[in-house]
Parts: structure tokens; sequence; C-alpha cells
């Protein structure tokens, strides 16, 4: 056998006459194994590279045998590690101390608790104590436990400042939340060009990319989602490609060193390239996939599928290749192998380890069509998705998920969100719960900033009041999520061995307003944030007004099999409207009735809360649409007939109709479908408008271009929102037209009532370029308005449609609403407010709407008789010129709405987007439970009724204004749900 240069092998054994010769892959085994021992005794101590034929050593041929290379020991390893799965190590949760834990932390014993572990299916529920030490929860036990640890630890020397004892009163302690989409640090908080990093245009298959490339720690929202306890979420990119890229799962605590790969939770090898260890398992990948309407610019479903397709190709042939180069090291075929370097691709790896099973897939899908896609190509390439998201119509086709490679994939909603466009259009508020009836785990998510992930908690408590379990709820932002993201042995969990991120709650999590007393991640107490104030440490009080032991307490929540059952039958648009009844109808078991009163604003006329009160005998009698008696069943029985409709509220309550502003609610039937939309308006800053329309400014109603029978509207309507008011503002520029107030359970302009006033306000923006798209400037904007204000535009005519309506404006004939949310901008415009009357001789109503940092201004809006609508009242601060909000507790012990009625201001509420319209009942008792005290029902009430008729000059005719009736409590109680909406302008009661 000749030998050739560089290979090299050790004699083998001779072949003995009389005994039959070992097949040639057992020789060549053996002098492999041979080989390598001696190899790897003399080499050990140098680290060698899988670099191809240079490094093999030579090898006789004549005595037939293999070429052994002089790293087969790294290529062997390599190849050993391709069959190990990812996860953590088995005796991870015996550890000691946390890989996150800052030296100097004191432990922290929270007792007196009841702890909610995320064991046993979210139902475990532990009376006692939770115990944090060195960045892990050392031990989770009852009360009679606790006596002994306590007494243990108080009599240690550890006492005065190693162990911080935290007595939680009966208070409730859960992990810390998990929010499994998010696009914190990529999508920052104010928004600047820069500093945006989601989506990449560079293709649709891009899993090259990494969001932790682009991850920004200065981002504002930070502090705002821990405040909301959320402690780890994970960082996806957008979803405007196919593959977008890996996403990372990150804790929301800076560590002292303050960069964005310090905050990865079990980062993989990957992130740095190191080389992994194969006397452990792989950590866990995490990818963001998408497909659906958001790849529109790489084209239609059909390129998106196929672009799928040939990326997961690619990776099959990469990893099919170093399969066989391993079956050939394993065999000890390394001739086979000289010249050849382990197949690899930088580009690539990270799909070849999905096909390996390392990497856990987040994949955007909305509809039956998407999911069905993805769920055949898992089988045909071979791999799991671990959750898909958003997936508006998962509900709608369980089946389909449970078809997909090596098991059903978590599913990723929102609670409520929806119809805000085409692939969205069919969500319903019951998914979550069937699919919990066909054994799909549910998470809720936030996919910040879409919805302001602070509130993830929110989500949760809609899901549970739409029918999702209590024990669901809760493991869908903790324990659910944790495991969808391969992280259960960590996070998501309250156990020995889990990181210490633990929250304490002032009342039960799924009640609604629930706040966080303390956070702590990684054992780091981060809430409460403490403040300087009057040179002492200052901490937010929480918890004010919830003293009631009810408040610990799982809330109870309605009914909801019927209308589930349609949702599913109806495919996901199920008719909406009630049954109108014009005869009488007879409200048993109210407990309270309300009122709009035409000068003392909201007016409670009994309150079932008196000891003889008997609420099951009180009765209200409504004829004709209009209450005919109210009291003793027995002292209305004149104003009743055998015929009479009777709803028994269970003692629920009845109370004034609430009013939506500040969305396109009316306008538009779904949001990004600008088909279905008025269109845009002309904006006469930026182009001419023409001449055949009349009026130079382009003032335009919106009352021309209602659109009636929306589902959002009529969703408002069965809700509790019975009136809206509409504007163009949100398609226009500086002039938004004239706003119009409507019903939105009208099914048409012509029909009785369906327009409340015609004319509701004047409506302006004044705000900054947020997306540099080269608008013009504040200054410009707001010498306009002067111009218009003063009718000193020489353009302007008197007899014109702007000339007309800012007339009516500076005569306080109607209202001016100027949308604008900086402080600095409308501090301007209390200066030209003031200008104007001077000039004028006259009083302008004028409104700030948005209005996010109104709270810095509120004696001076006050002093000028200014009122304000917020449509963030639980603010987010978005913009360059939203960024100083007022977040409320545990941040501040003020909220916005707080500061302005405190300094005298009228304050109403509204909202951004349709969908939430119907959320107007949670955002008053949000208020209200956010005031300390200091808001009441009745102005509760009044924020989204009275204050905004006051504000906006709206008068309802000859009626007092519509009542809804609530069955099982009232608008602030998740125990409720509205059963009737009782009409005195139309005459009528429509029954749900």
């Amino acid at each position: 056998m000749t030998k050739e240069p560089g290979w090299d092998a050790p004699p083998g054994p001779s072949v003995q006459p009389g005994r039959p010769q070992r097949n040639s892959r057992s020789t060549r085994l053996l002098a492999s194994v041979v080989a390598l021992a001696i190899f790897t005794f003399i080499s050990s101590s140098v680290n060698f590279r899988i670099l191809g034929t240079a490094s093999f050593m030579s090898s006789s041929r004549d005595a037939g045998f293999n070429s052994i290379p002089f790293h087969a020991k790294e290529i062997l390893d390599e190849c050993a590690a391709l069959k190990i799965p990812a996860g953590p190590p088995k005796d991870f949760n015996s550890r000691k101390v946390s890989d996150r834990y800052t030296p100097g932390t004191p432990s922290t014993i929270i007792y007196n608790a009841r702890i909610w572990t995320g064991e046993k299916n979210g139902t475990e529920v532990v009376d006692g104590f939770v115990w944090l030490e060195k960045g892990i929860v050392v031990a989770v036990g009852g009360l009679e436990e606790q006596e002994g640890v306590l007494k243990e630890l108080r009599g240690s020397r550890k006492h005065d400042s190693l162990v911080k004892f935290v007595d939680a009163g009966g208070k409730w302690v859960t992990p810390g939340l998990v929010d499994l989409h998010s696009h914190l640090g990529v999508m920052s908080a104010p928004v600047l060009i820069g500093a945006q990093s989601t989506n990449s245009r560079k293709g649709p298959i891009i899993p090259w990319l990494r969001s932790i490339d682009g991850f920004n720690t200065h981002d504002d929202s930070f502090e705002l989602t821990t405040s909301g306890g959320v402690t780890s979420a994970q960082v996806l990119p957008g979803s405007g490609n196919a593959q977008g890229g890996q996403a990372f799962v990150v804790k929301l605590r800076k560590t002292p060193e303050r960069s964005p790969s310090s905050m990865v939770i079990e980062p993989p090898h990957s992130l740095n390239g190191s080389t992994l260890d194969p006397s452990l398992p792989p950590r866990w990948r995490h990818m963001k996939q998408a497909c659906g309407e958001n790849l529109r610019r790489y084209g239609n479903r059909m390129d998106s599928i196929w672009s799928f397709r040939l990326a997961y190709n690619e990776a099959r042939k990469i990893k099919d290749a170093q399969d066989d180069y391993c079956r050939k090291a394993e065999a000890g075929e390394w001739d086979s192998l000289r010249g050849q370097d382990y197949p690899n691709s930088l580009q690539w790896e990270a799909l070849v380890d999905v096909l390996r099973g390392r990497v856990k897939i987040s994949n955007h899908c909305y509809e039956a069509v998407d999911l069905d896609n993805l769920v055949r190509i898992t089988n045909e390439f071979k791999f799991n998705i671990a959750s898909f998201h958003h997936a508006h119509e998962a509900y709608l086709v369980p089946e389909v998920l449970k078809k997909t490679y090596g098991g059903t994939p978590t599913i990723a909603v929102f609670a409520v969100h929806g119809g805000y466009k085409r692939e969205a259009y069919r969500g319903s508020p019951f998914a979550t719960r069937i699919l919990a009836d066909n054994d799909i785990p549910v998470v809720m998510k936030s996919d910040h900033p879409v919805t302001n992930s602070r509130y993830l908690l929110f989500e949760a408590q809609q899901a549970h009041y739409y029918g999702l379990p209590a024990n669901l709820a809760l493991a869908s932002v903790t324990a659910t999520p944790a495991t969808a993201a391969g992280l259960s042995h960590r996070i998501g969990y309250l156990r020995e061995g889990c990181d210490a991120d633990v929250v304490l709650w002032d009342t039960h999590p799924l009640q609604l307003g629930a706040t966080p007393v303390n956070v702590w991640i990684d054992g780091v107490l981060e809430v409460p944030v403490a403040v300087e104030k009057g040179g002492s440490e200052h901490r937010v009080p929480v918890g004010k007004g919830k003293e009631d032991p009810g408040w610990q307490e799982i809330p109870e929540v309605p009914n909801w099999d019927e209308e589930r059952q349609r949702a599913i039958e109806w495919e996901g648009l199920p008719p909406l409207g009630g049954t109108q009844v014009h005869e009488t109808v007879v409200f048993t078991n109210v407990s309270e009735l309300w009122v709009r009163h035409p000068e003392h604003g909201i007016v409670q006329q009994f309150n079932g809360g008196f000891e003889e009160f008997d609420s099951k005998d009180q009765v209200v009698v409504v004829n004709s649409g209009r209450v005919a008696c109210v009291g003793p069943s027995g002292s209305c029985t004149g104003f009743m007939s055998s015929g009479s409709k009777r709803a028994n509220l269970r003692g629920g309550v009845i109370s004034p109709g609430l009013t939506s502003f500040g969305s396109s609610l009316g306008l538009q039937e779904i949001e990004q479908e600008a088909s279905t939309g008025p269109g845009k308006p002309y904006d006469a800053l930026i182009q001419d408008v023409p001449g055949i329309v009349g009026d130079i400014g382009g003032v335009e109603r919106a009352s021309d271009a209602l659109l009636f029978q929306t589902r959002s509207a009529f969703s408002a309507y069965e809700a509790g929102v019975t009136y809206a008011v509409v504007a163009l503002d949100s398609y226009s520029g500086l002039i938004g037209g004239l706003s119009t107030t409507i019903r939105t359970g009208a099914h048409h302009s012509l029909e009785k009532g369906a327009i409340i006033q015609e004319v509701t306000a004047l409506h302006v923006t004044i705000e900054r370029d947020p997306w540099g798209s080269g608008y013009v400037s504040t200054s410009t904007q707001i010498n306009v308005l002067r111009n218009l204000l003063l009718g000193s535009h020489q353009g302007v005519t008197s007899d014109s449609a702007t000339g007309y309506w800012f007339r009516k404006v500076t005569r306080g004939e109607i209202p001016l609403v100027v949308k604008v949310d900086s402080v600095d901008i409308m501090a301007t415009l209390l200066k030209l407010k003031a200008e104007v009357e001077d000039t004028k001789n006259s009083t302008t109503k004028l409104v700030f709407s948005g209005a996010s940092e109104s709270h810095l201004l509120a004696e001076n809006i006050a002093n000028a008789n200014v009122g304000v609508i917020l449509t963030s009242p639980r603010p987010y601060p978005a913009t360059w010129d939203s960024r100083r909000i007022l977040p409320g507790p545990p941040i501040s012990s003020e909220t916005t709405i707080t500061k302005l009625q405190g300094a005298g201001v009228l304050v109403g509420i509204g909202v951004t987007t349709p969908d939430f319209a119907k959320n107007a009942r949670f955002d008053l008792t949000w208020a209200g439970l956010e005031s300390s005290g200091c808001i009441n029902k009745r102005q509760a009430y009044a924020l989204a009724s009275t204050n905004l008729d006051k504000l906006l000059g709206i008068k309802h005719g000859s009626g007092d204004g519509d009542l809804v009736a609530f069955e099982g409590g009232s608008l602030f109680d998740l125990s409720s749900k509205v059963a009737a909406v009782v009409s005195p302008q139309r005459g009528l009661v429509d029954l749900f």
C-alpha cells in the first residue's frame, strides 16, 4: 500500500490463517478507534477545528487502513452533538446560583402570600411563602413551613442586610409575566426613525438576521412594561418577511453591563459564534416566520409559500449533507471525506437547526388558508412550529392545527383586538375558550407596541371575561408562553430552581385593574420605582380602594355559551344587533338605576345598597322606549300587561349609554382596507383643493361619509356604547372637517335616531411629523390656523365653508377640537386662543383631543376654560410629542385624568381604533381604580357620556338619552354583560 503525504495510521492487526477475516467496515472502525485513542492522548491539549484535508494524518493504503484526520475528535464531537435534543441539562433545577445573579442582591422572603405556582395546569395555589436567593427560587412552602423559615432567618446574622422580608398580607403572588410576542427594543418608544429595526426589505427569506442586533436598550417602554408585571419578553423581528430572522427572549431588567446581550435568557451558542459544548444539550433558538397579507411587497400567498419551500429545501440539502458526512465519519470512512469540509452555511445554519428540532418557531399567521399552508410545509420538511401568532381563524380549524408535524402548536392571540384588517375580520373574543375546549394551548400576547405590553395581563383578564377558565387565563401569560418558548425550566412558574421573577399583586391578577405592588426580576426588586420627593424616597401607594376581601377572589364572569356557539356556526361573522321591542319591557331584579339629568349630569335614581332594599322585587318598566315606572313590582303593576316582555337582570344595573370618540367608528368597516373607508380628503396645506369643491380649505362633513352596520359599531352597541362622535381627522391633514354624532346600533342614516347631531364640532390636527415624510412644520400649521380663526386669510371668503365654520368657532357657536399631544404645542394654542378672543371680543370653545402631555399644563388649561378628551386614557409614549406621559400606579400616584380633574379641567375619554370602542366600560373602570379614590362611579360614568356632551355640545333631542341594562352587575363589574339598550328617541328596546 502506497503512502500518501500527510496521512498516517498505526499498524492494524495481522490476518491469521484459519480465522475468518473481519469485514472491511469493522476493520476500519477498529482502526479508527485505536488511532483516535492514540491521537487524543498525544494532542488533547490542542484545540483543532474542522478545517478539511490539511489536518489529516497519512495512512498506509498498502496495509488496508483508513486515513484518520488530526481533528477527528472534533468531527466526531460535532456529529455526536447533532443528536442531542435542545433543552436544559437534567440537573438544571438543582442549581444554587443563577447565571443571571447580580452579586450583592439580598435574599427575599415573601410570606403570608397566596401563591399561584403555575403547576397542575395552573390550578395549584399555595398559601405560604416564596424564598428568593442568588437569582433563583430556593423554596415555595406552606404556612406551617413558613414559620420555621422566618424564625431561622430572623434569628440569623442575615437579617439586617442580606435578607428582605415582605409581608404579602394575603395578596396574590405569581411568576413574572411572559410576553411571547413583543417588539420591545426593536420598535422603540418614542418613535424615532433611526431606532426602528423590525422589518428588512432585503427579501422574503432572511433567517440569518437577528433581532438582538437591532435591540435598543434605551426604549422608554422597559420601565412601563415591567410596571405591569411583565418580566420576560420574546423580541421578534417584524412580519414583513416570510422568515424575518431569529428572535431572542430577554429579561426586562437592565444589567450592570447595560448591553442587549446581557439581557438575553440562555443565549444560544450562535449568538457569539462559539462552539457547542458536546457535554451539554444545546440551548433553544427562536425564529420568526410570517405569512399572509404582510408579505404583499414580495408577491401573493403563492409566492410566499413557494419561498418557504425553496428555503427549507436548501436547508434540507445541507442537513442531508451533514448527516451523510457524519455517517461516514462515525463509520470510520475517513478516506471518503478527504478533501471535504464539514457541510455548513452561515446563512442557512438557523434553518438547518429548525430541521434538527432545535428552534422554537413563532409563526405570524391569521387565516385558515395560511394555517393550512404552514401545517402542510411542516409535514413536507419534518419540523415543528412552536406557536402560531395572531391566528384569528385558528379557532375555526382546530383539527388542522393538530396535524402540525411534531405536535399541536400553541396559539398566541389578542383577547378582543380584531377586525383591523381583512385577515382579522373573523376574529372572535370567544376564540380562546374554543381553542381551550379543543385542548390547544392558548397564549395572550401584546404585539407591543400594537398594544401596550404594560397591559399584557389585561389581555388575560378579557380572555377570562369571555370564557377562558381562570387557571388557563393566568397560565396564558406565564406558564404557557414559557413552555412554548422552551424556557419553562426557568420562567413562567414558581418552583424550586426557577428564576426569581416574581410579582406581588394588589388584587387577584384576573381582577380588572390588578396592579403590581412589587416586581422582582432575577431576585432584583424592580417595582416599586423609588423616586425622590422633598429630599426623601417616596413610593407610590398601590391598592387604595381595593381593601375588600372580594378583590382577592377570582372574578365571576358571564355565561357566553350561546354566543360562543354562534361564532363557530357563522364562521366568525354571527349576525349582530338585538331584537327590537316597541311594546312594554319589564326589567326585574334591578339593583341600581343611573340616568342623565339635564342640570346635574349623571344621577343615581335608586341604589340597592341599603339593607331594606330588595333588588329581587325592584323593577323598571319601559313603555315605547321610555321609563314609565321604577319601584317594587307591586307599585308598577298598572304599567304592565300580560304580554309584557320580561328581562331578569339578576341584580344588574341600568345606566346611561356611553359615547365613543376618536376613532374611525362609523366611517370604515376594516381599518386597513381603504376600499371600506371614506377615502382621503384634500389637505389644503400640501395640495390645491380643486375649484369644483368650492372651498379653498376643503372643509368636509363626516355625515356625508357615514357607514352604518359595521361590525365594530354593532359590537360597541352590544357592549353599551350607543353613540359615537365621528370625524374625518384621521384621514386628513390640518383640517379634519366637521364631526357628526351617530347611534352605533342604527342600520342607515334615514333610520329614526340614527344621526343624533348632524354637525358636532370642527376638527383640526397640529402635530410634528413622526415619520419624516416631509409634512409642513408645526409653525406653518399654527400660522394657518391663526389666519383662519382671525379671518385674515385672503382666499377664505365669508360665504365659503371654511370661512363660515371658522367664524362660528370664533363666536363660540361650535367647538374647535384640536388633535394635539405636545405640551409645547398646547401652550402655543392657549396663547392663540387668548389672541383670538381678544381680537374678536368673544369666547372660543376649545377642546384638546389626544392630549398625552396635557397634565404638564393642567392649571393653564383649566384657567383658559379648555376641555380635554384623552383618546389614550392609559397612555403610551408612542411619539416624540407624547413621550412625557403620566403613567399612573405603580410609577406615579396620579394619572392624567386625576391631574386634570384636580385642576378643574372638564375631561372626557375616547379611543384611537374602532375595535376598542367596545372596551369603553373597561376604560372607565380602570380610570376609577387607578385614581386612588379620586374618581367615584358618577364621575367615571361621566367620562364617556355627559362630559363629552358638555365638551362637544351634544344634545339628545326629545329623549333623555339611551339607557343600557346590564345583567349580573354594573358596567364596572366583570360579572355583567349587556342585556338590552333602552332608546327613548327611537321609542324601542333592543334586547340581546
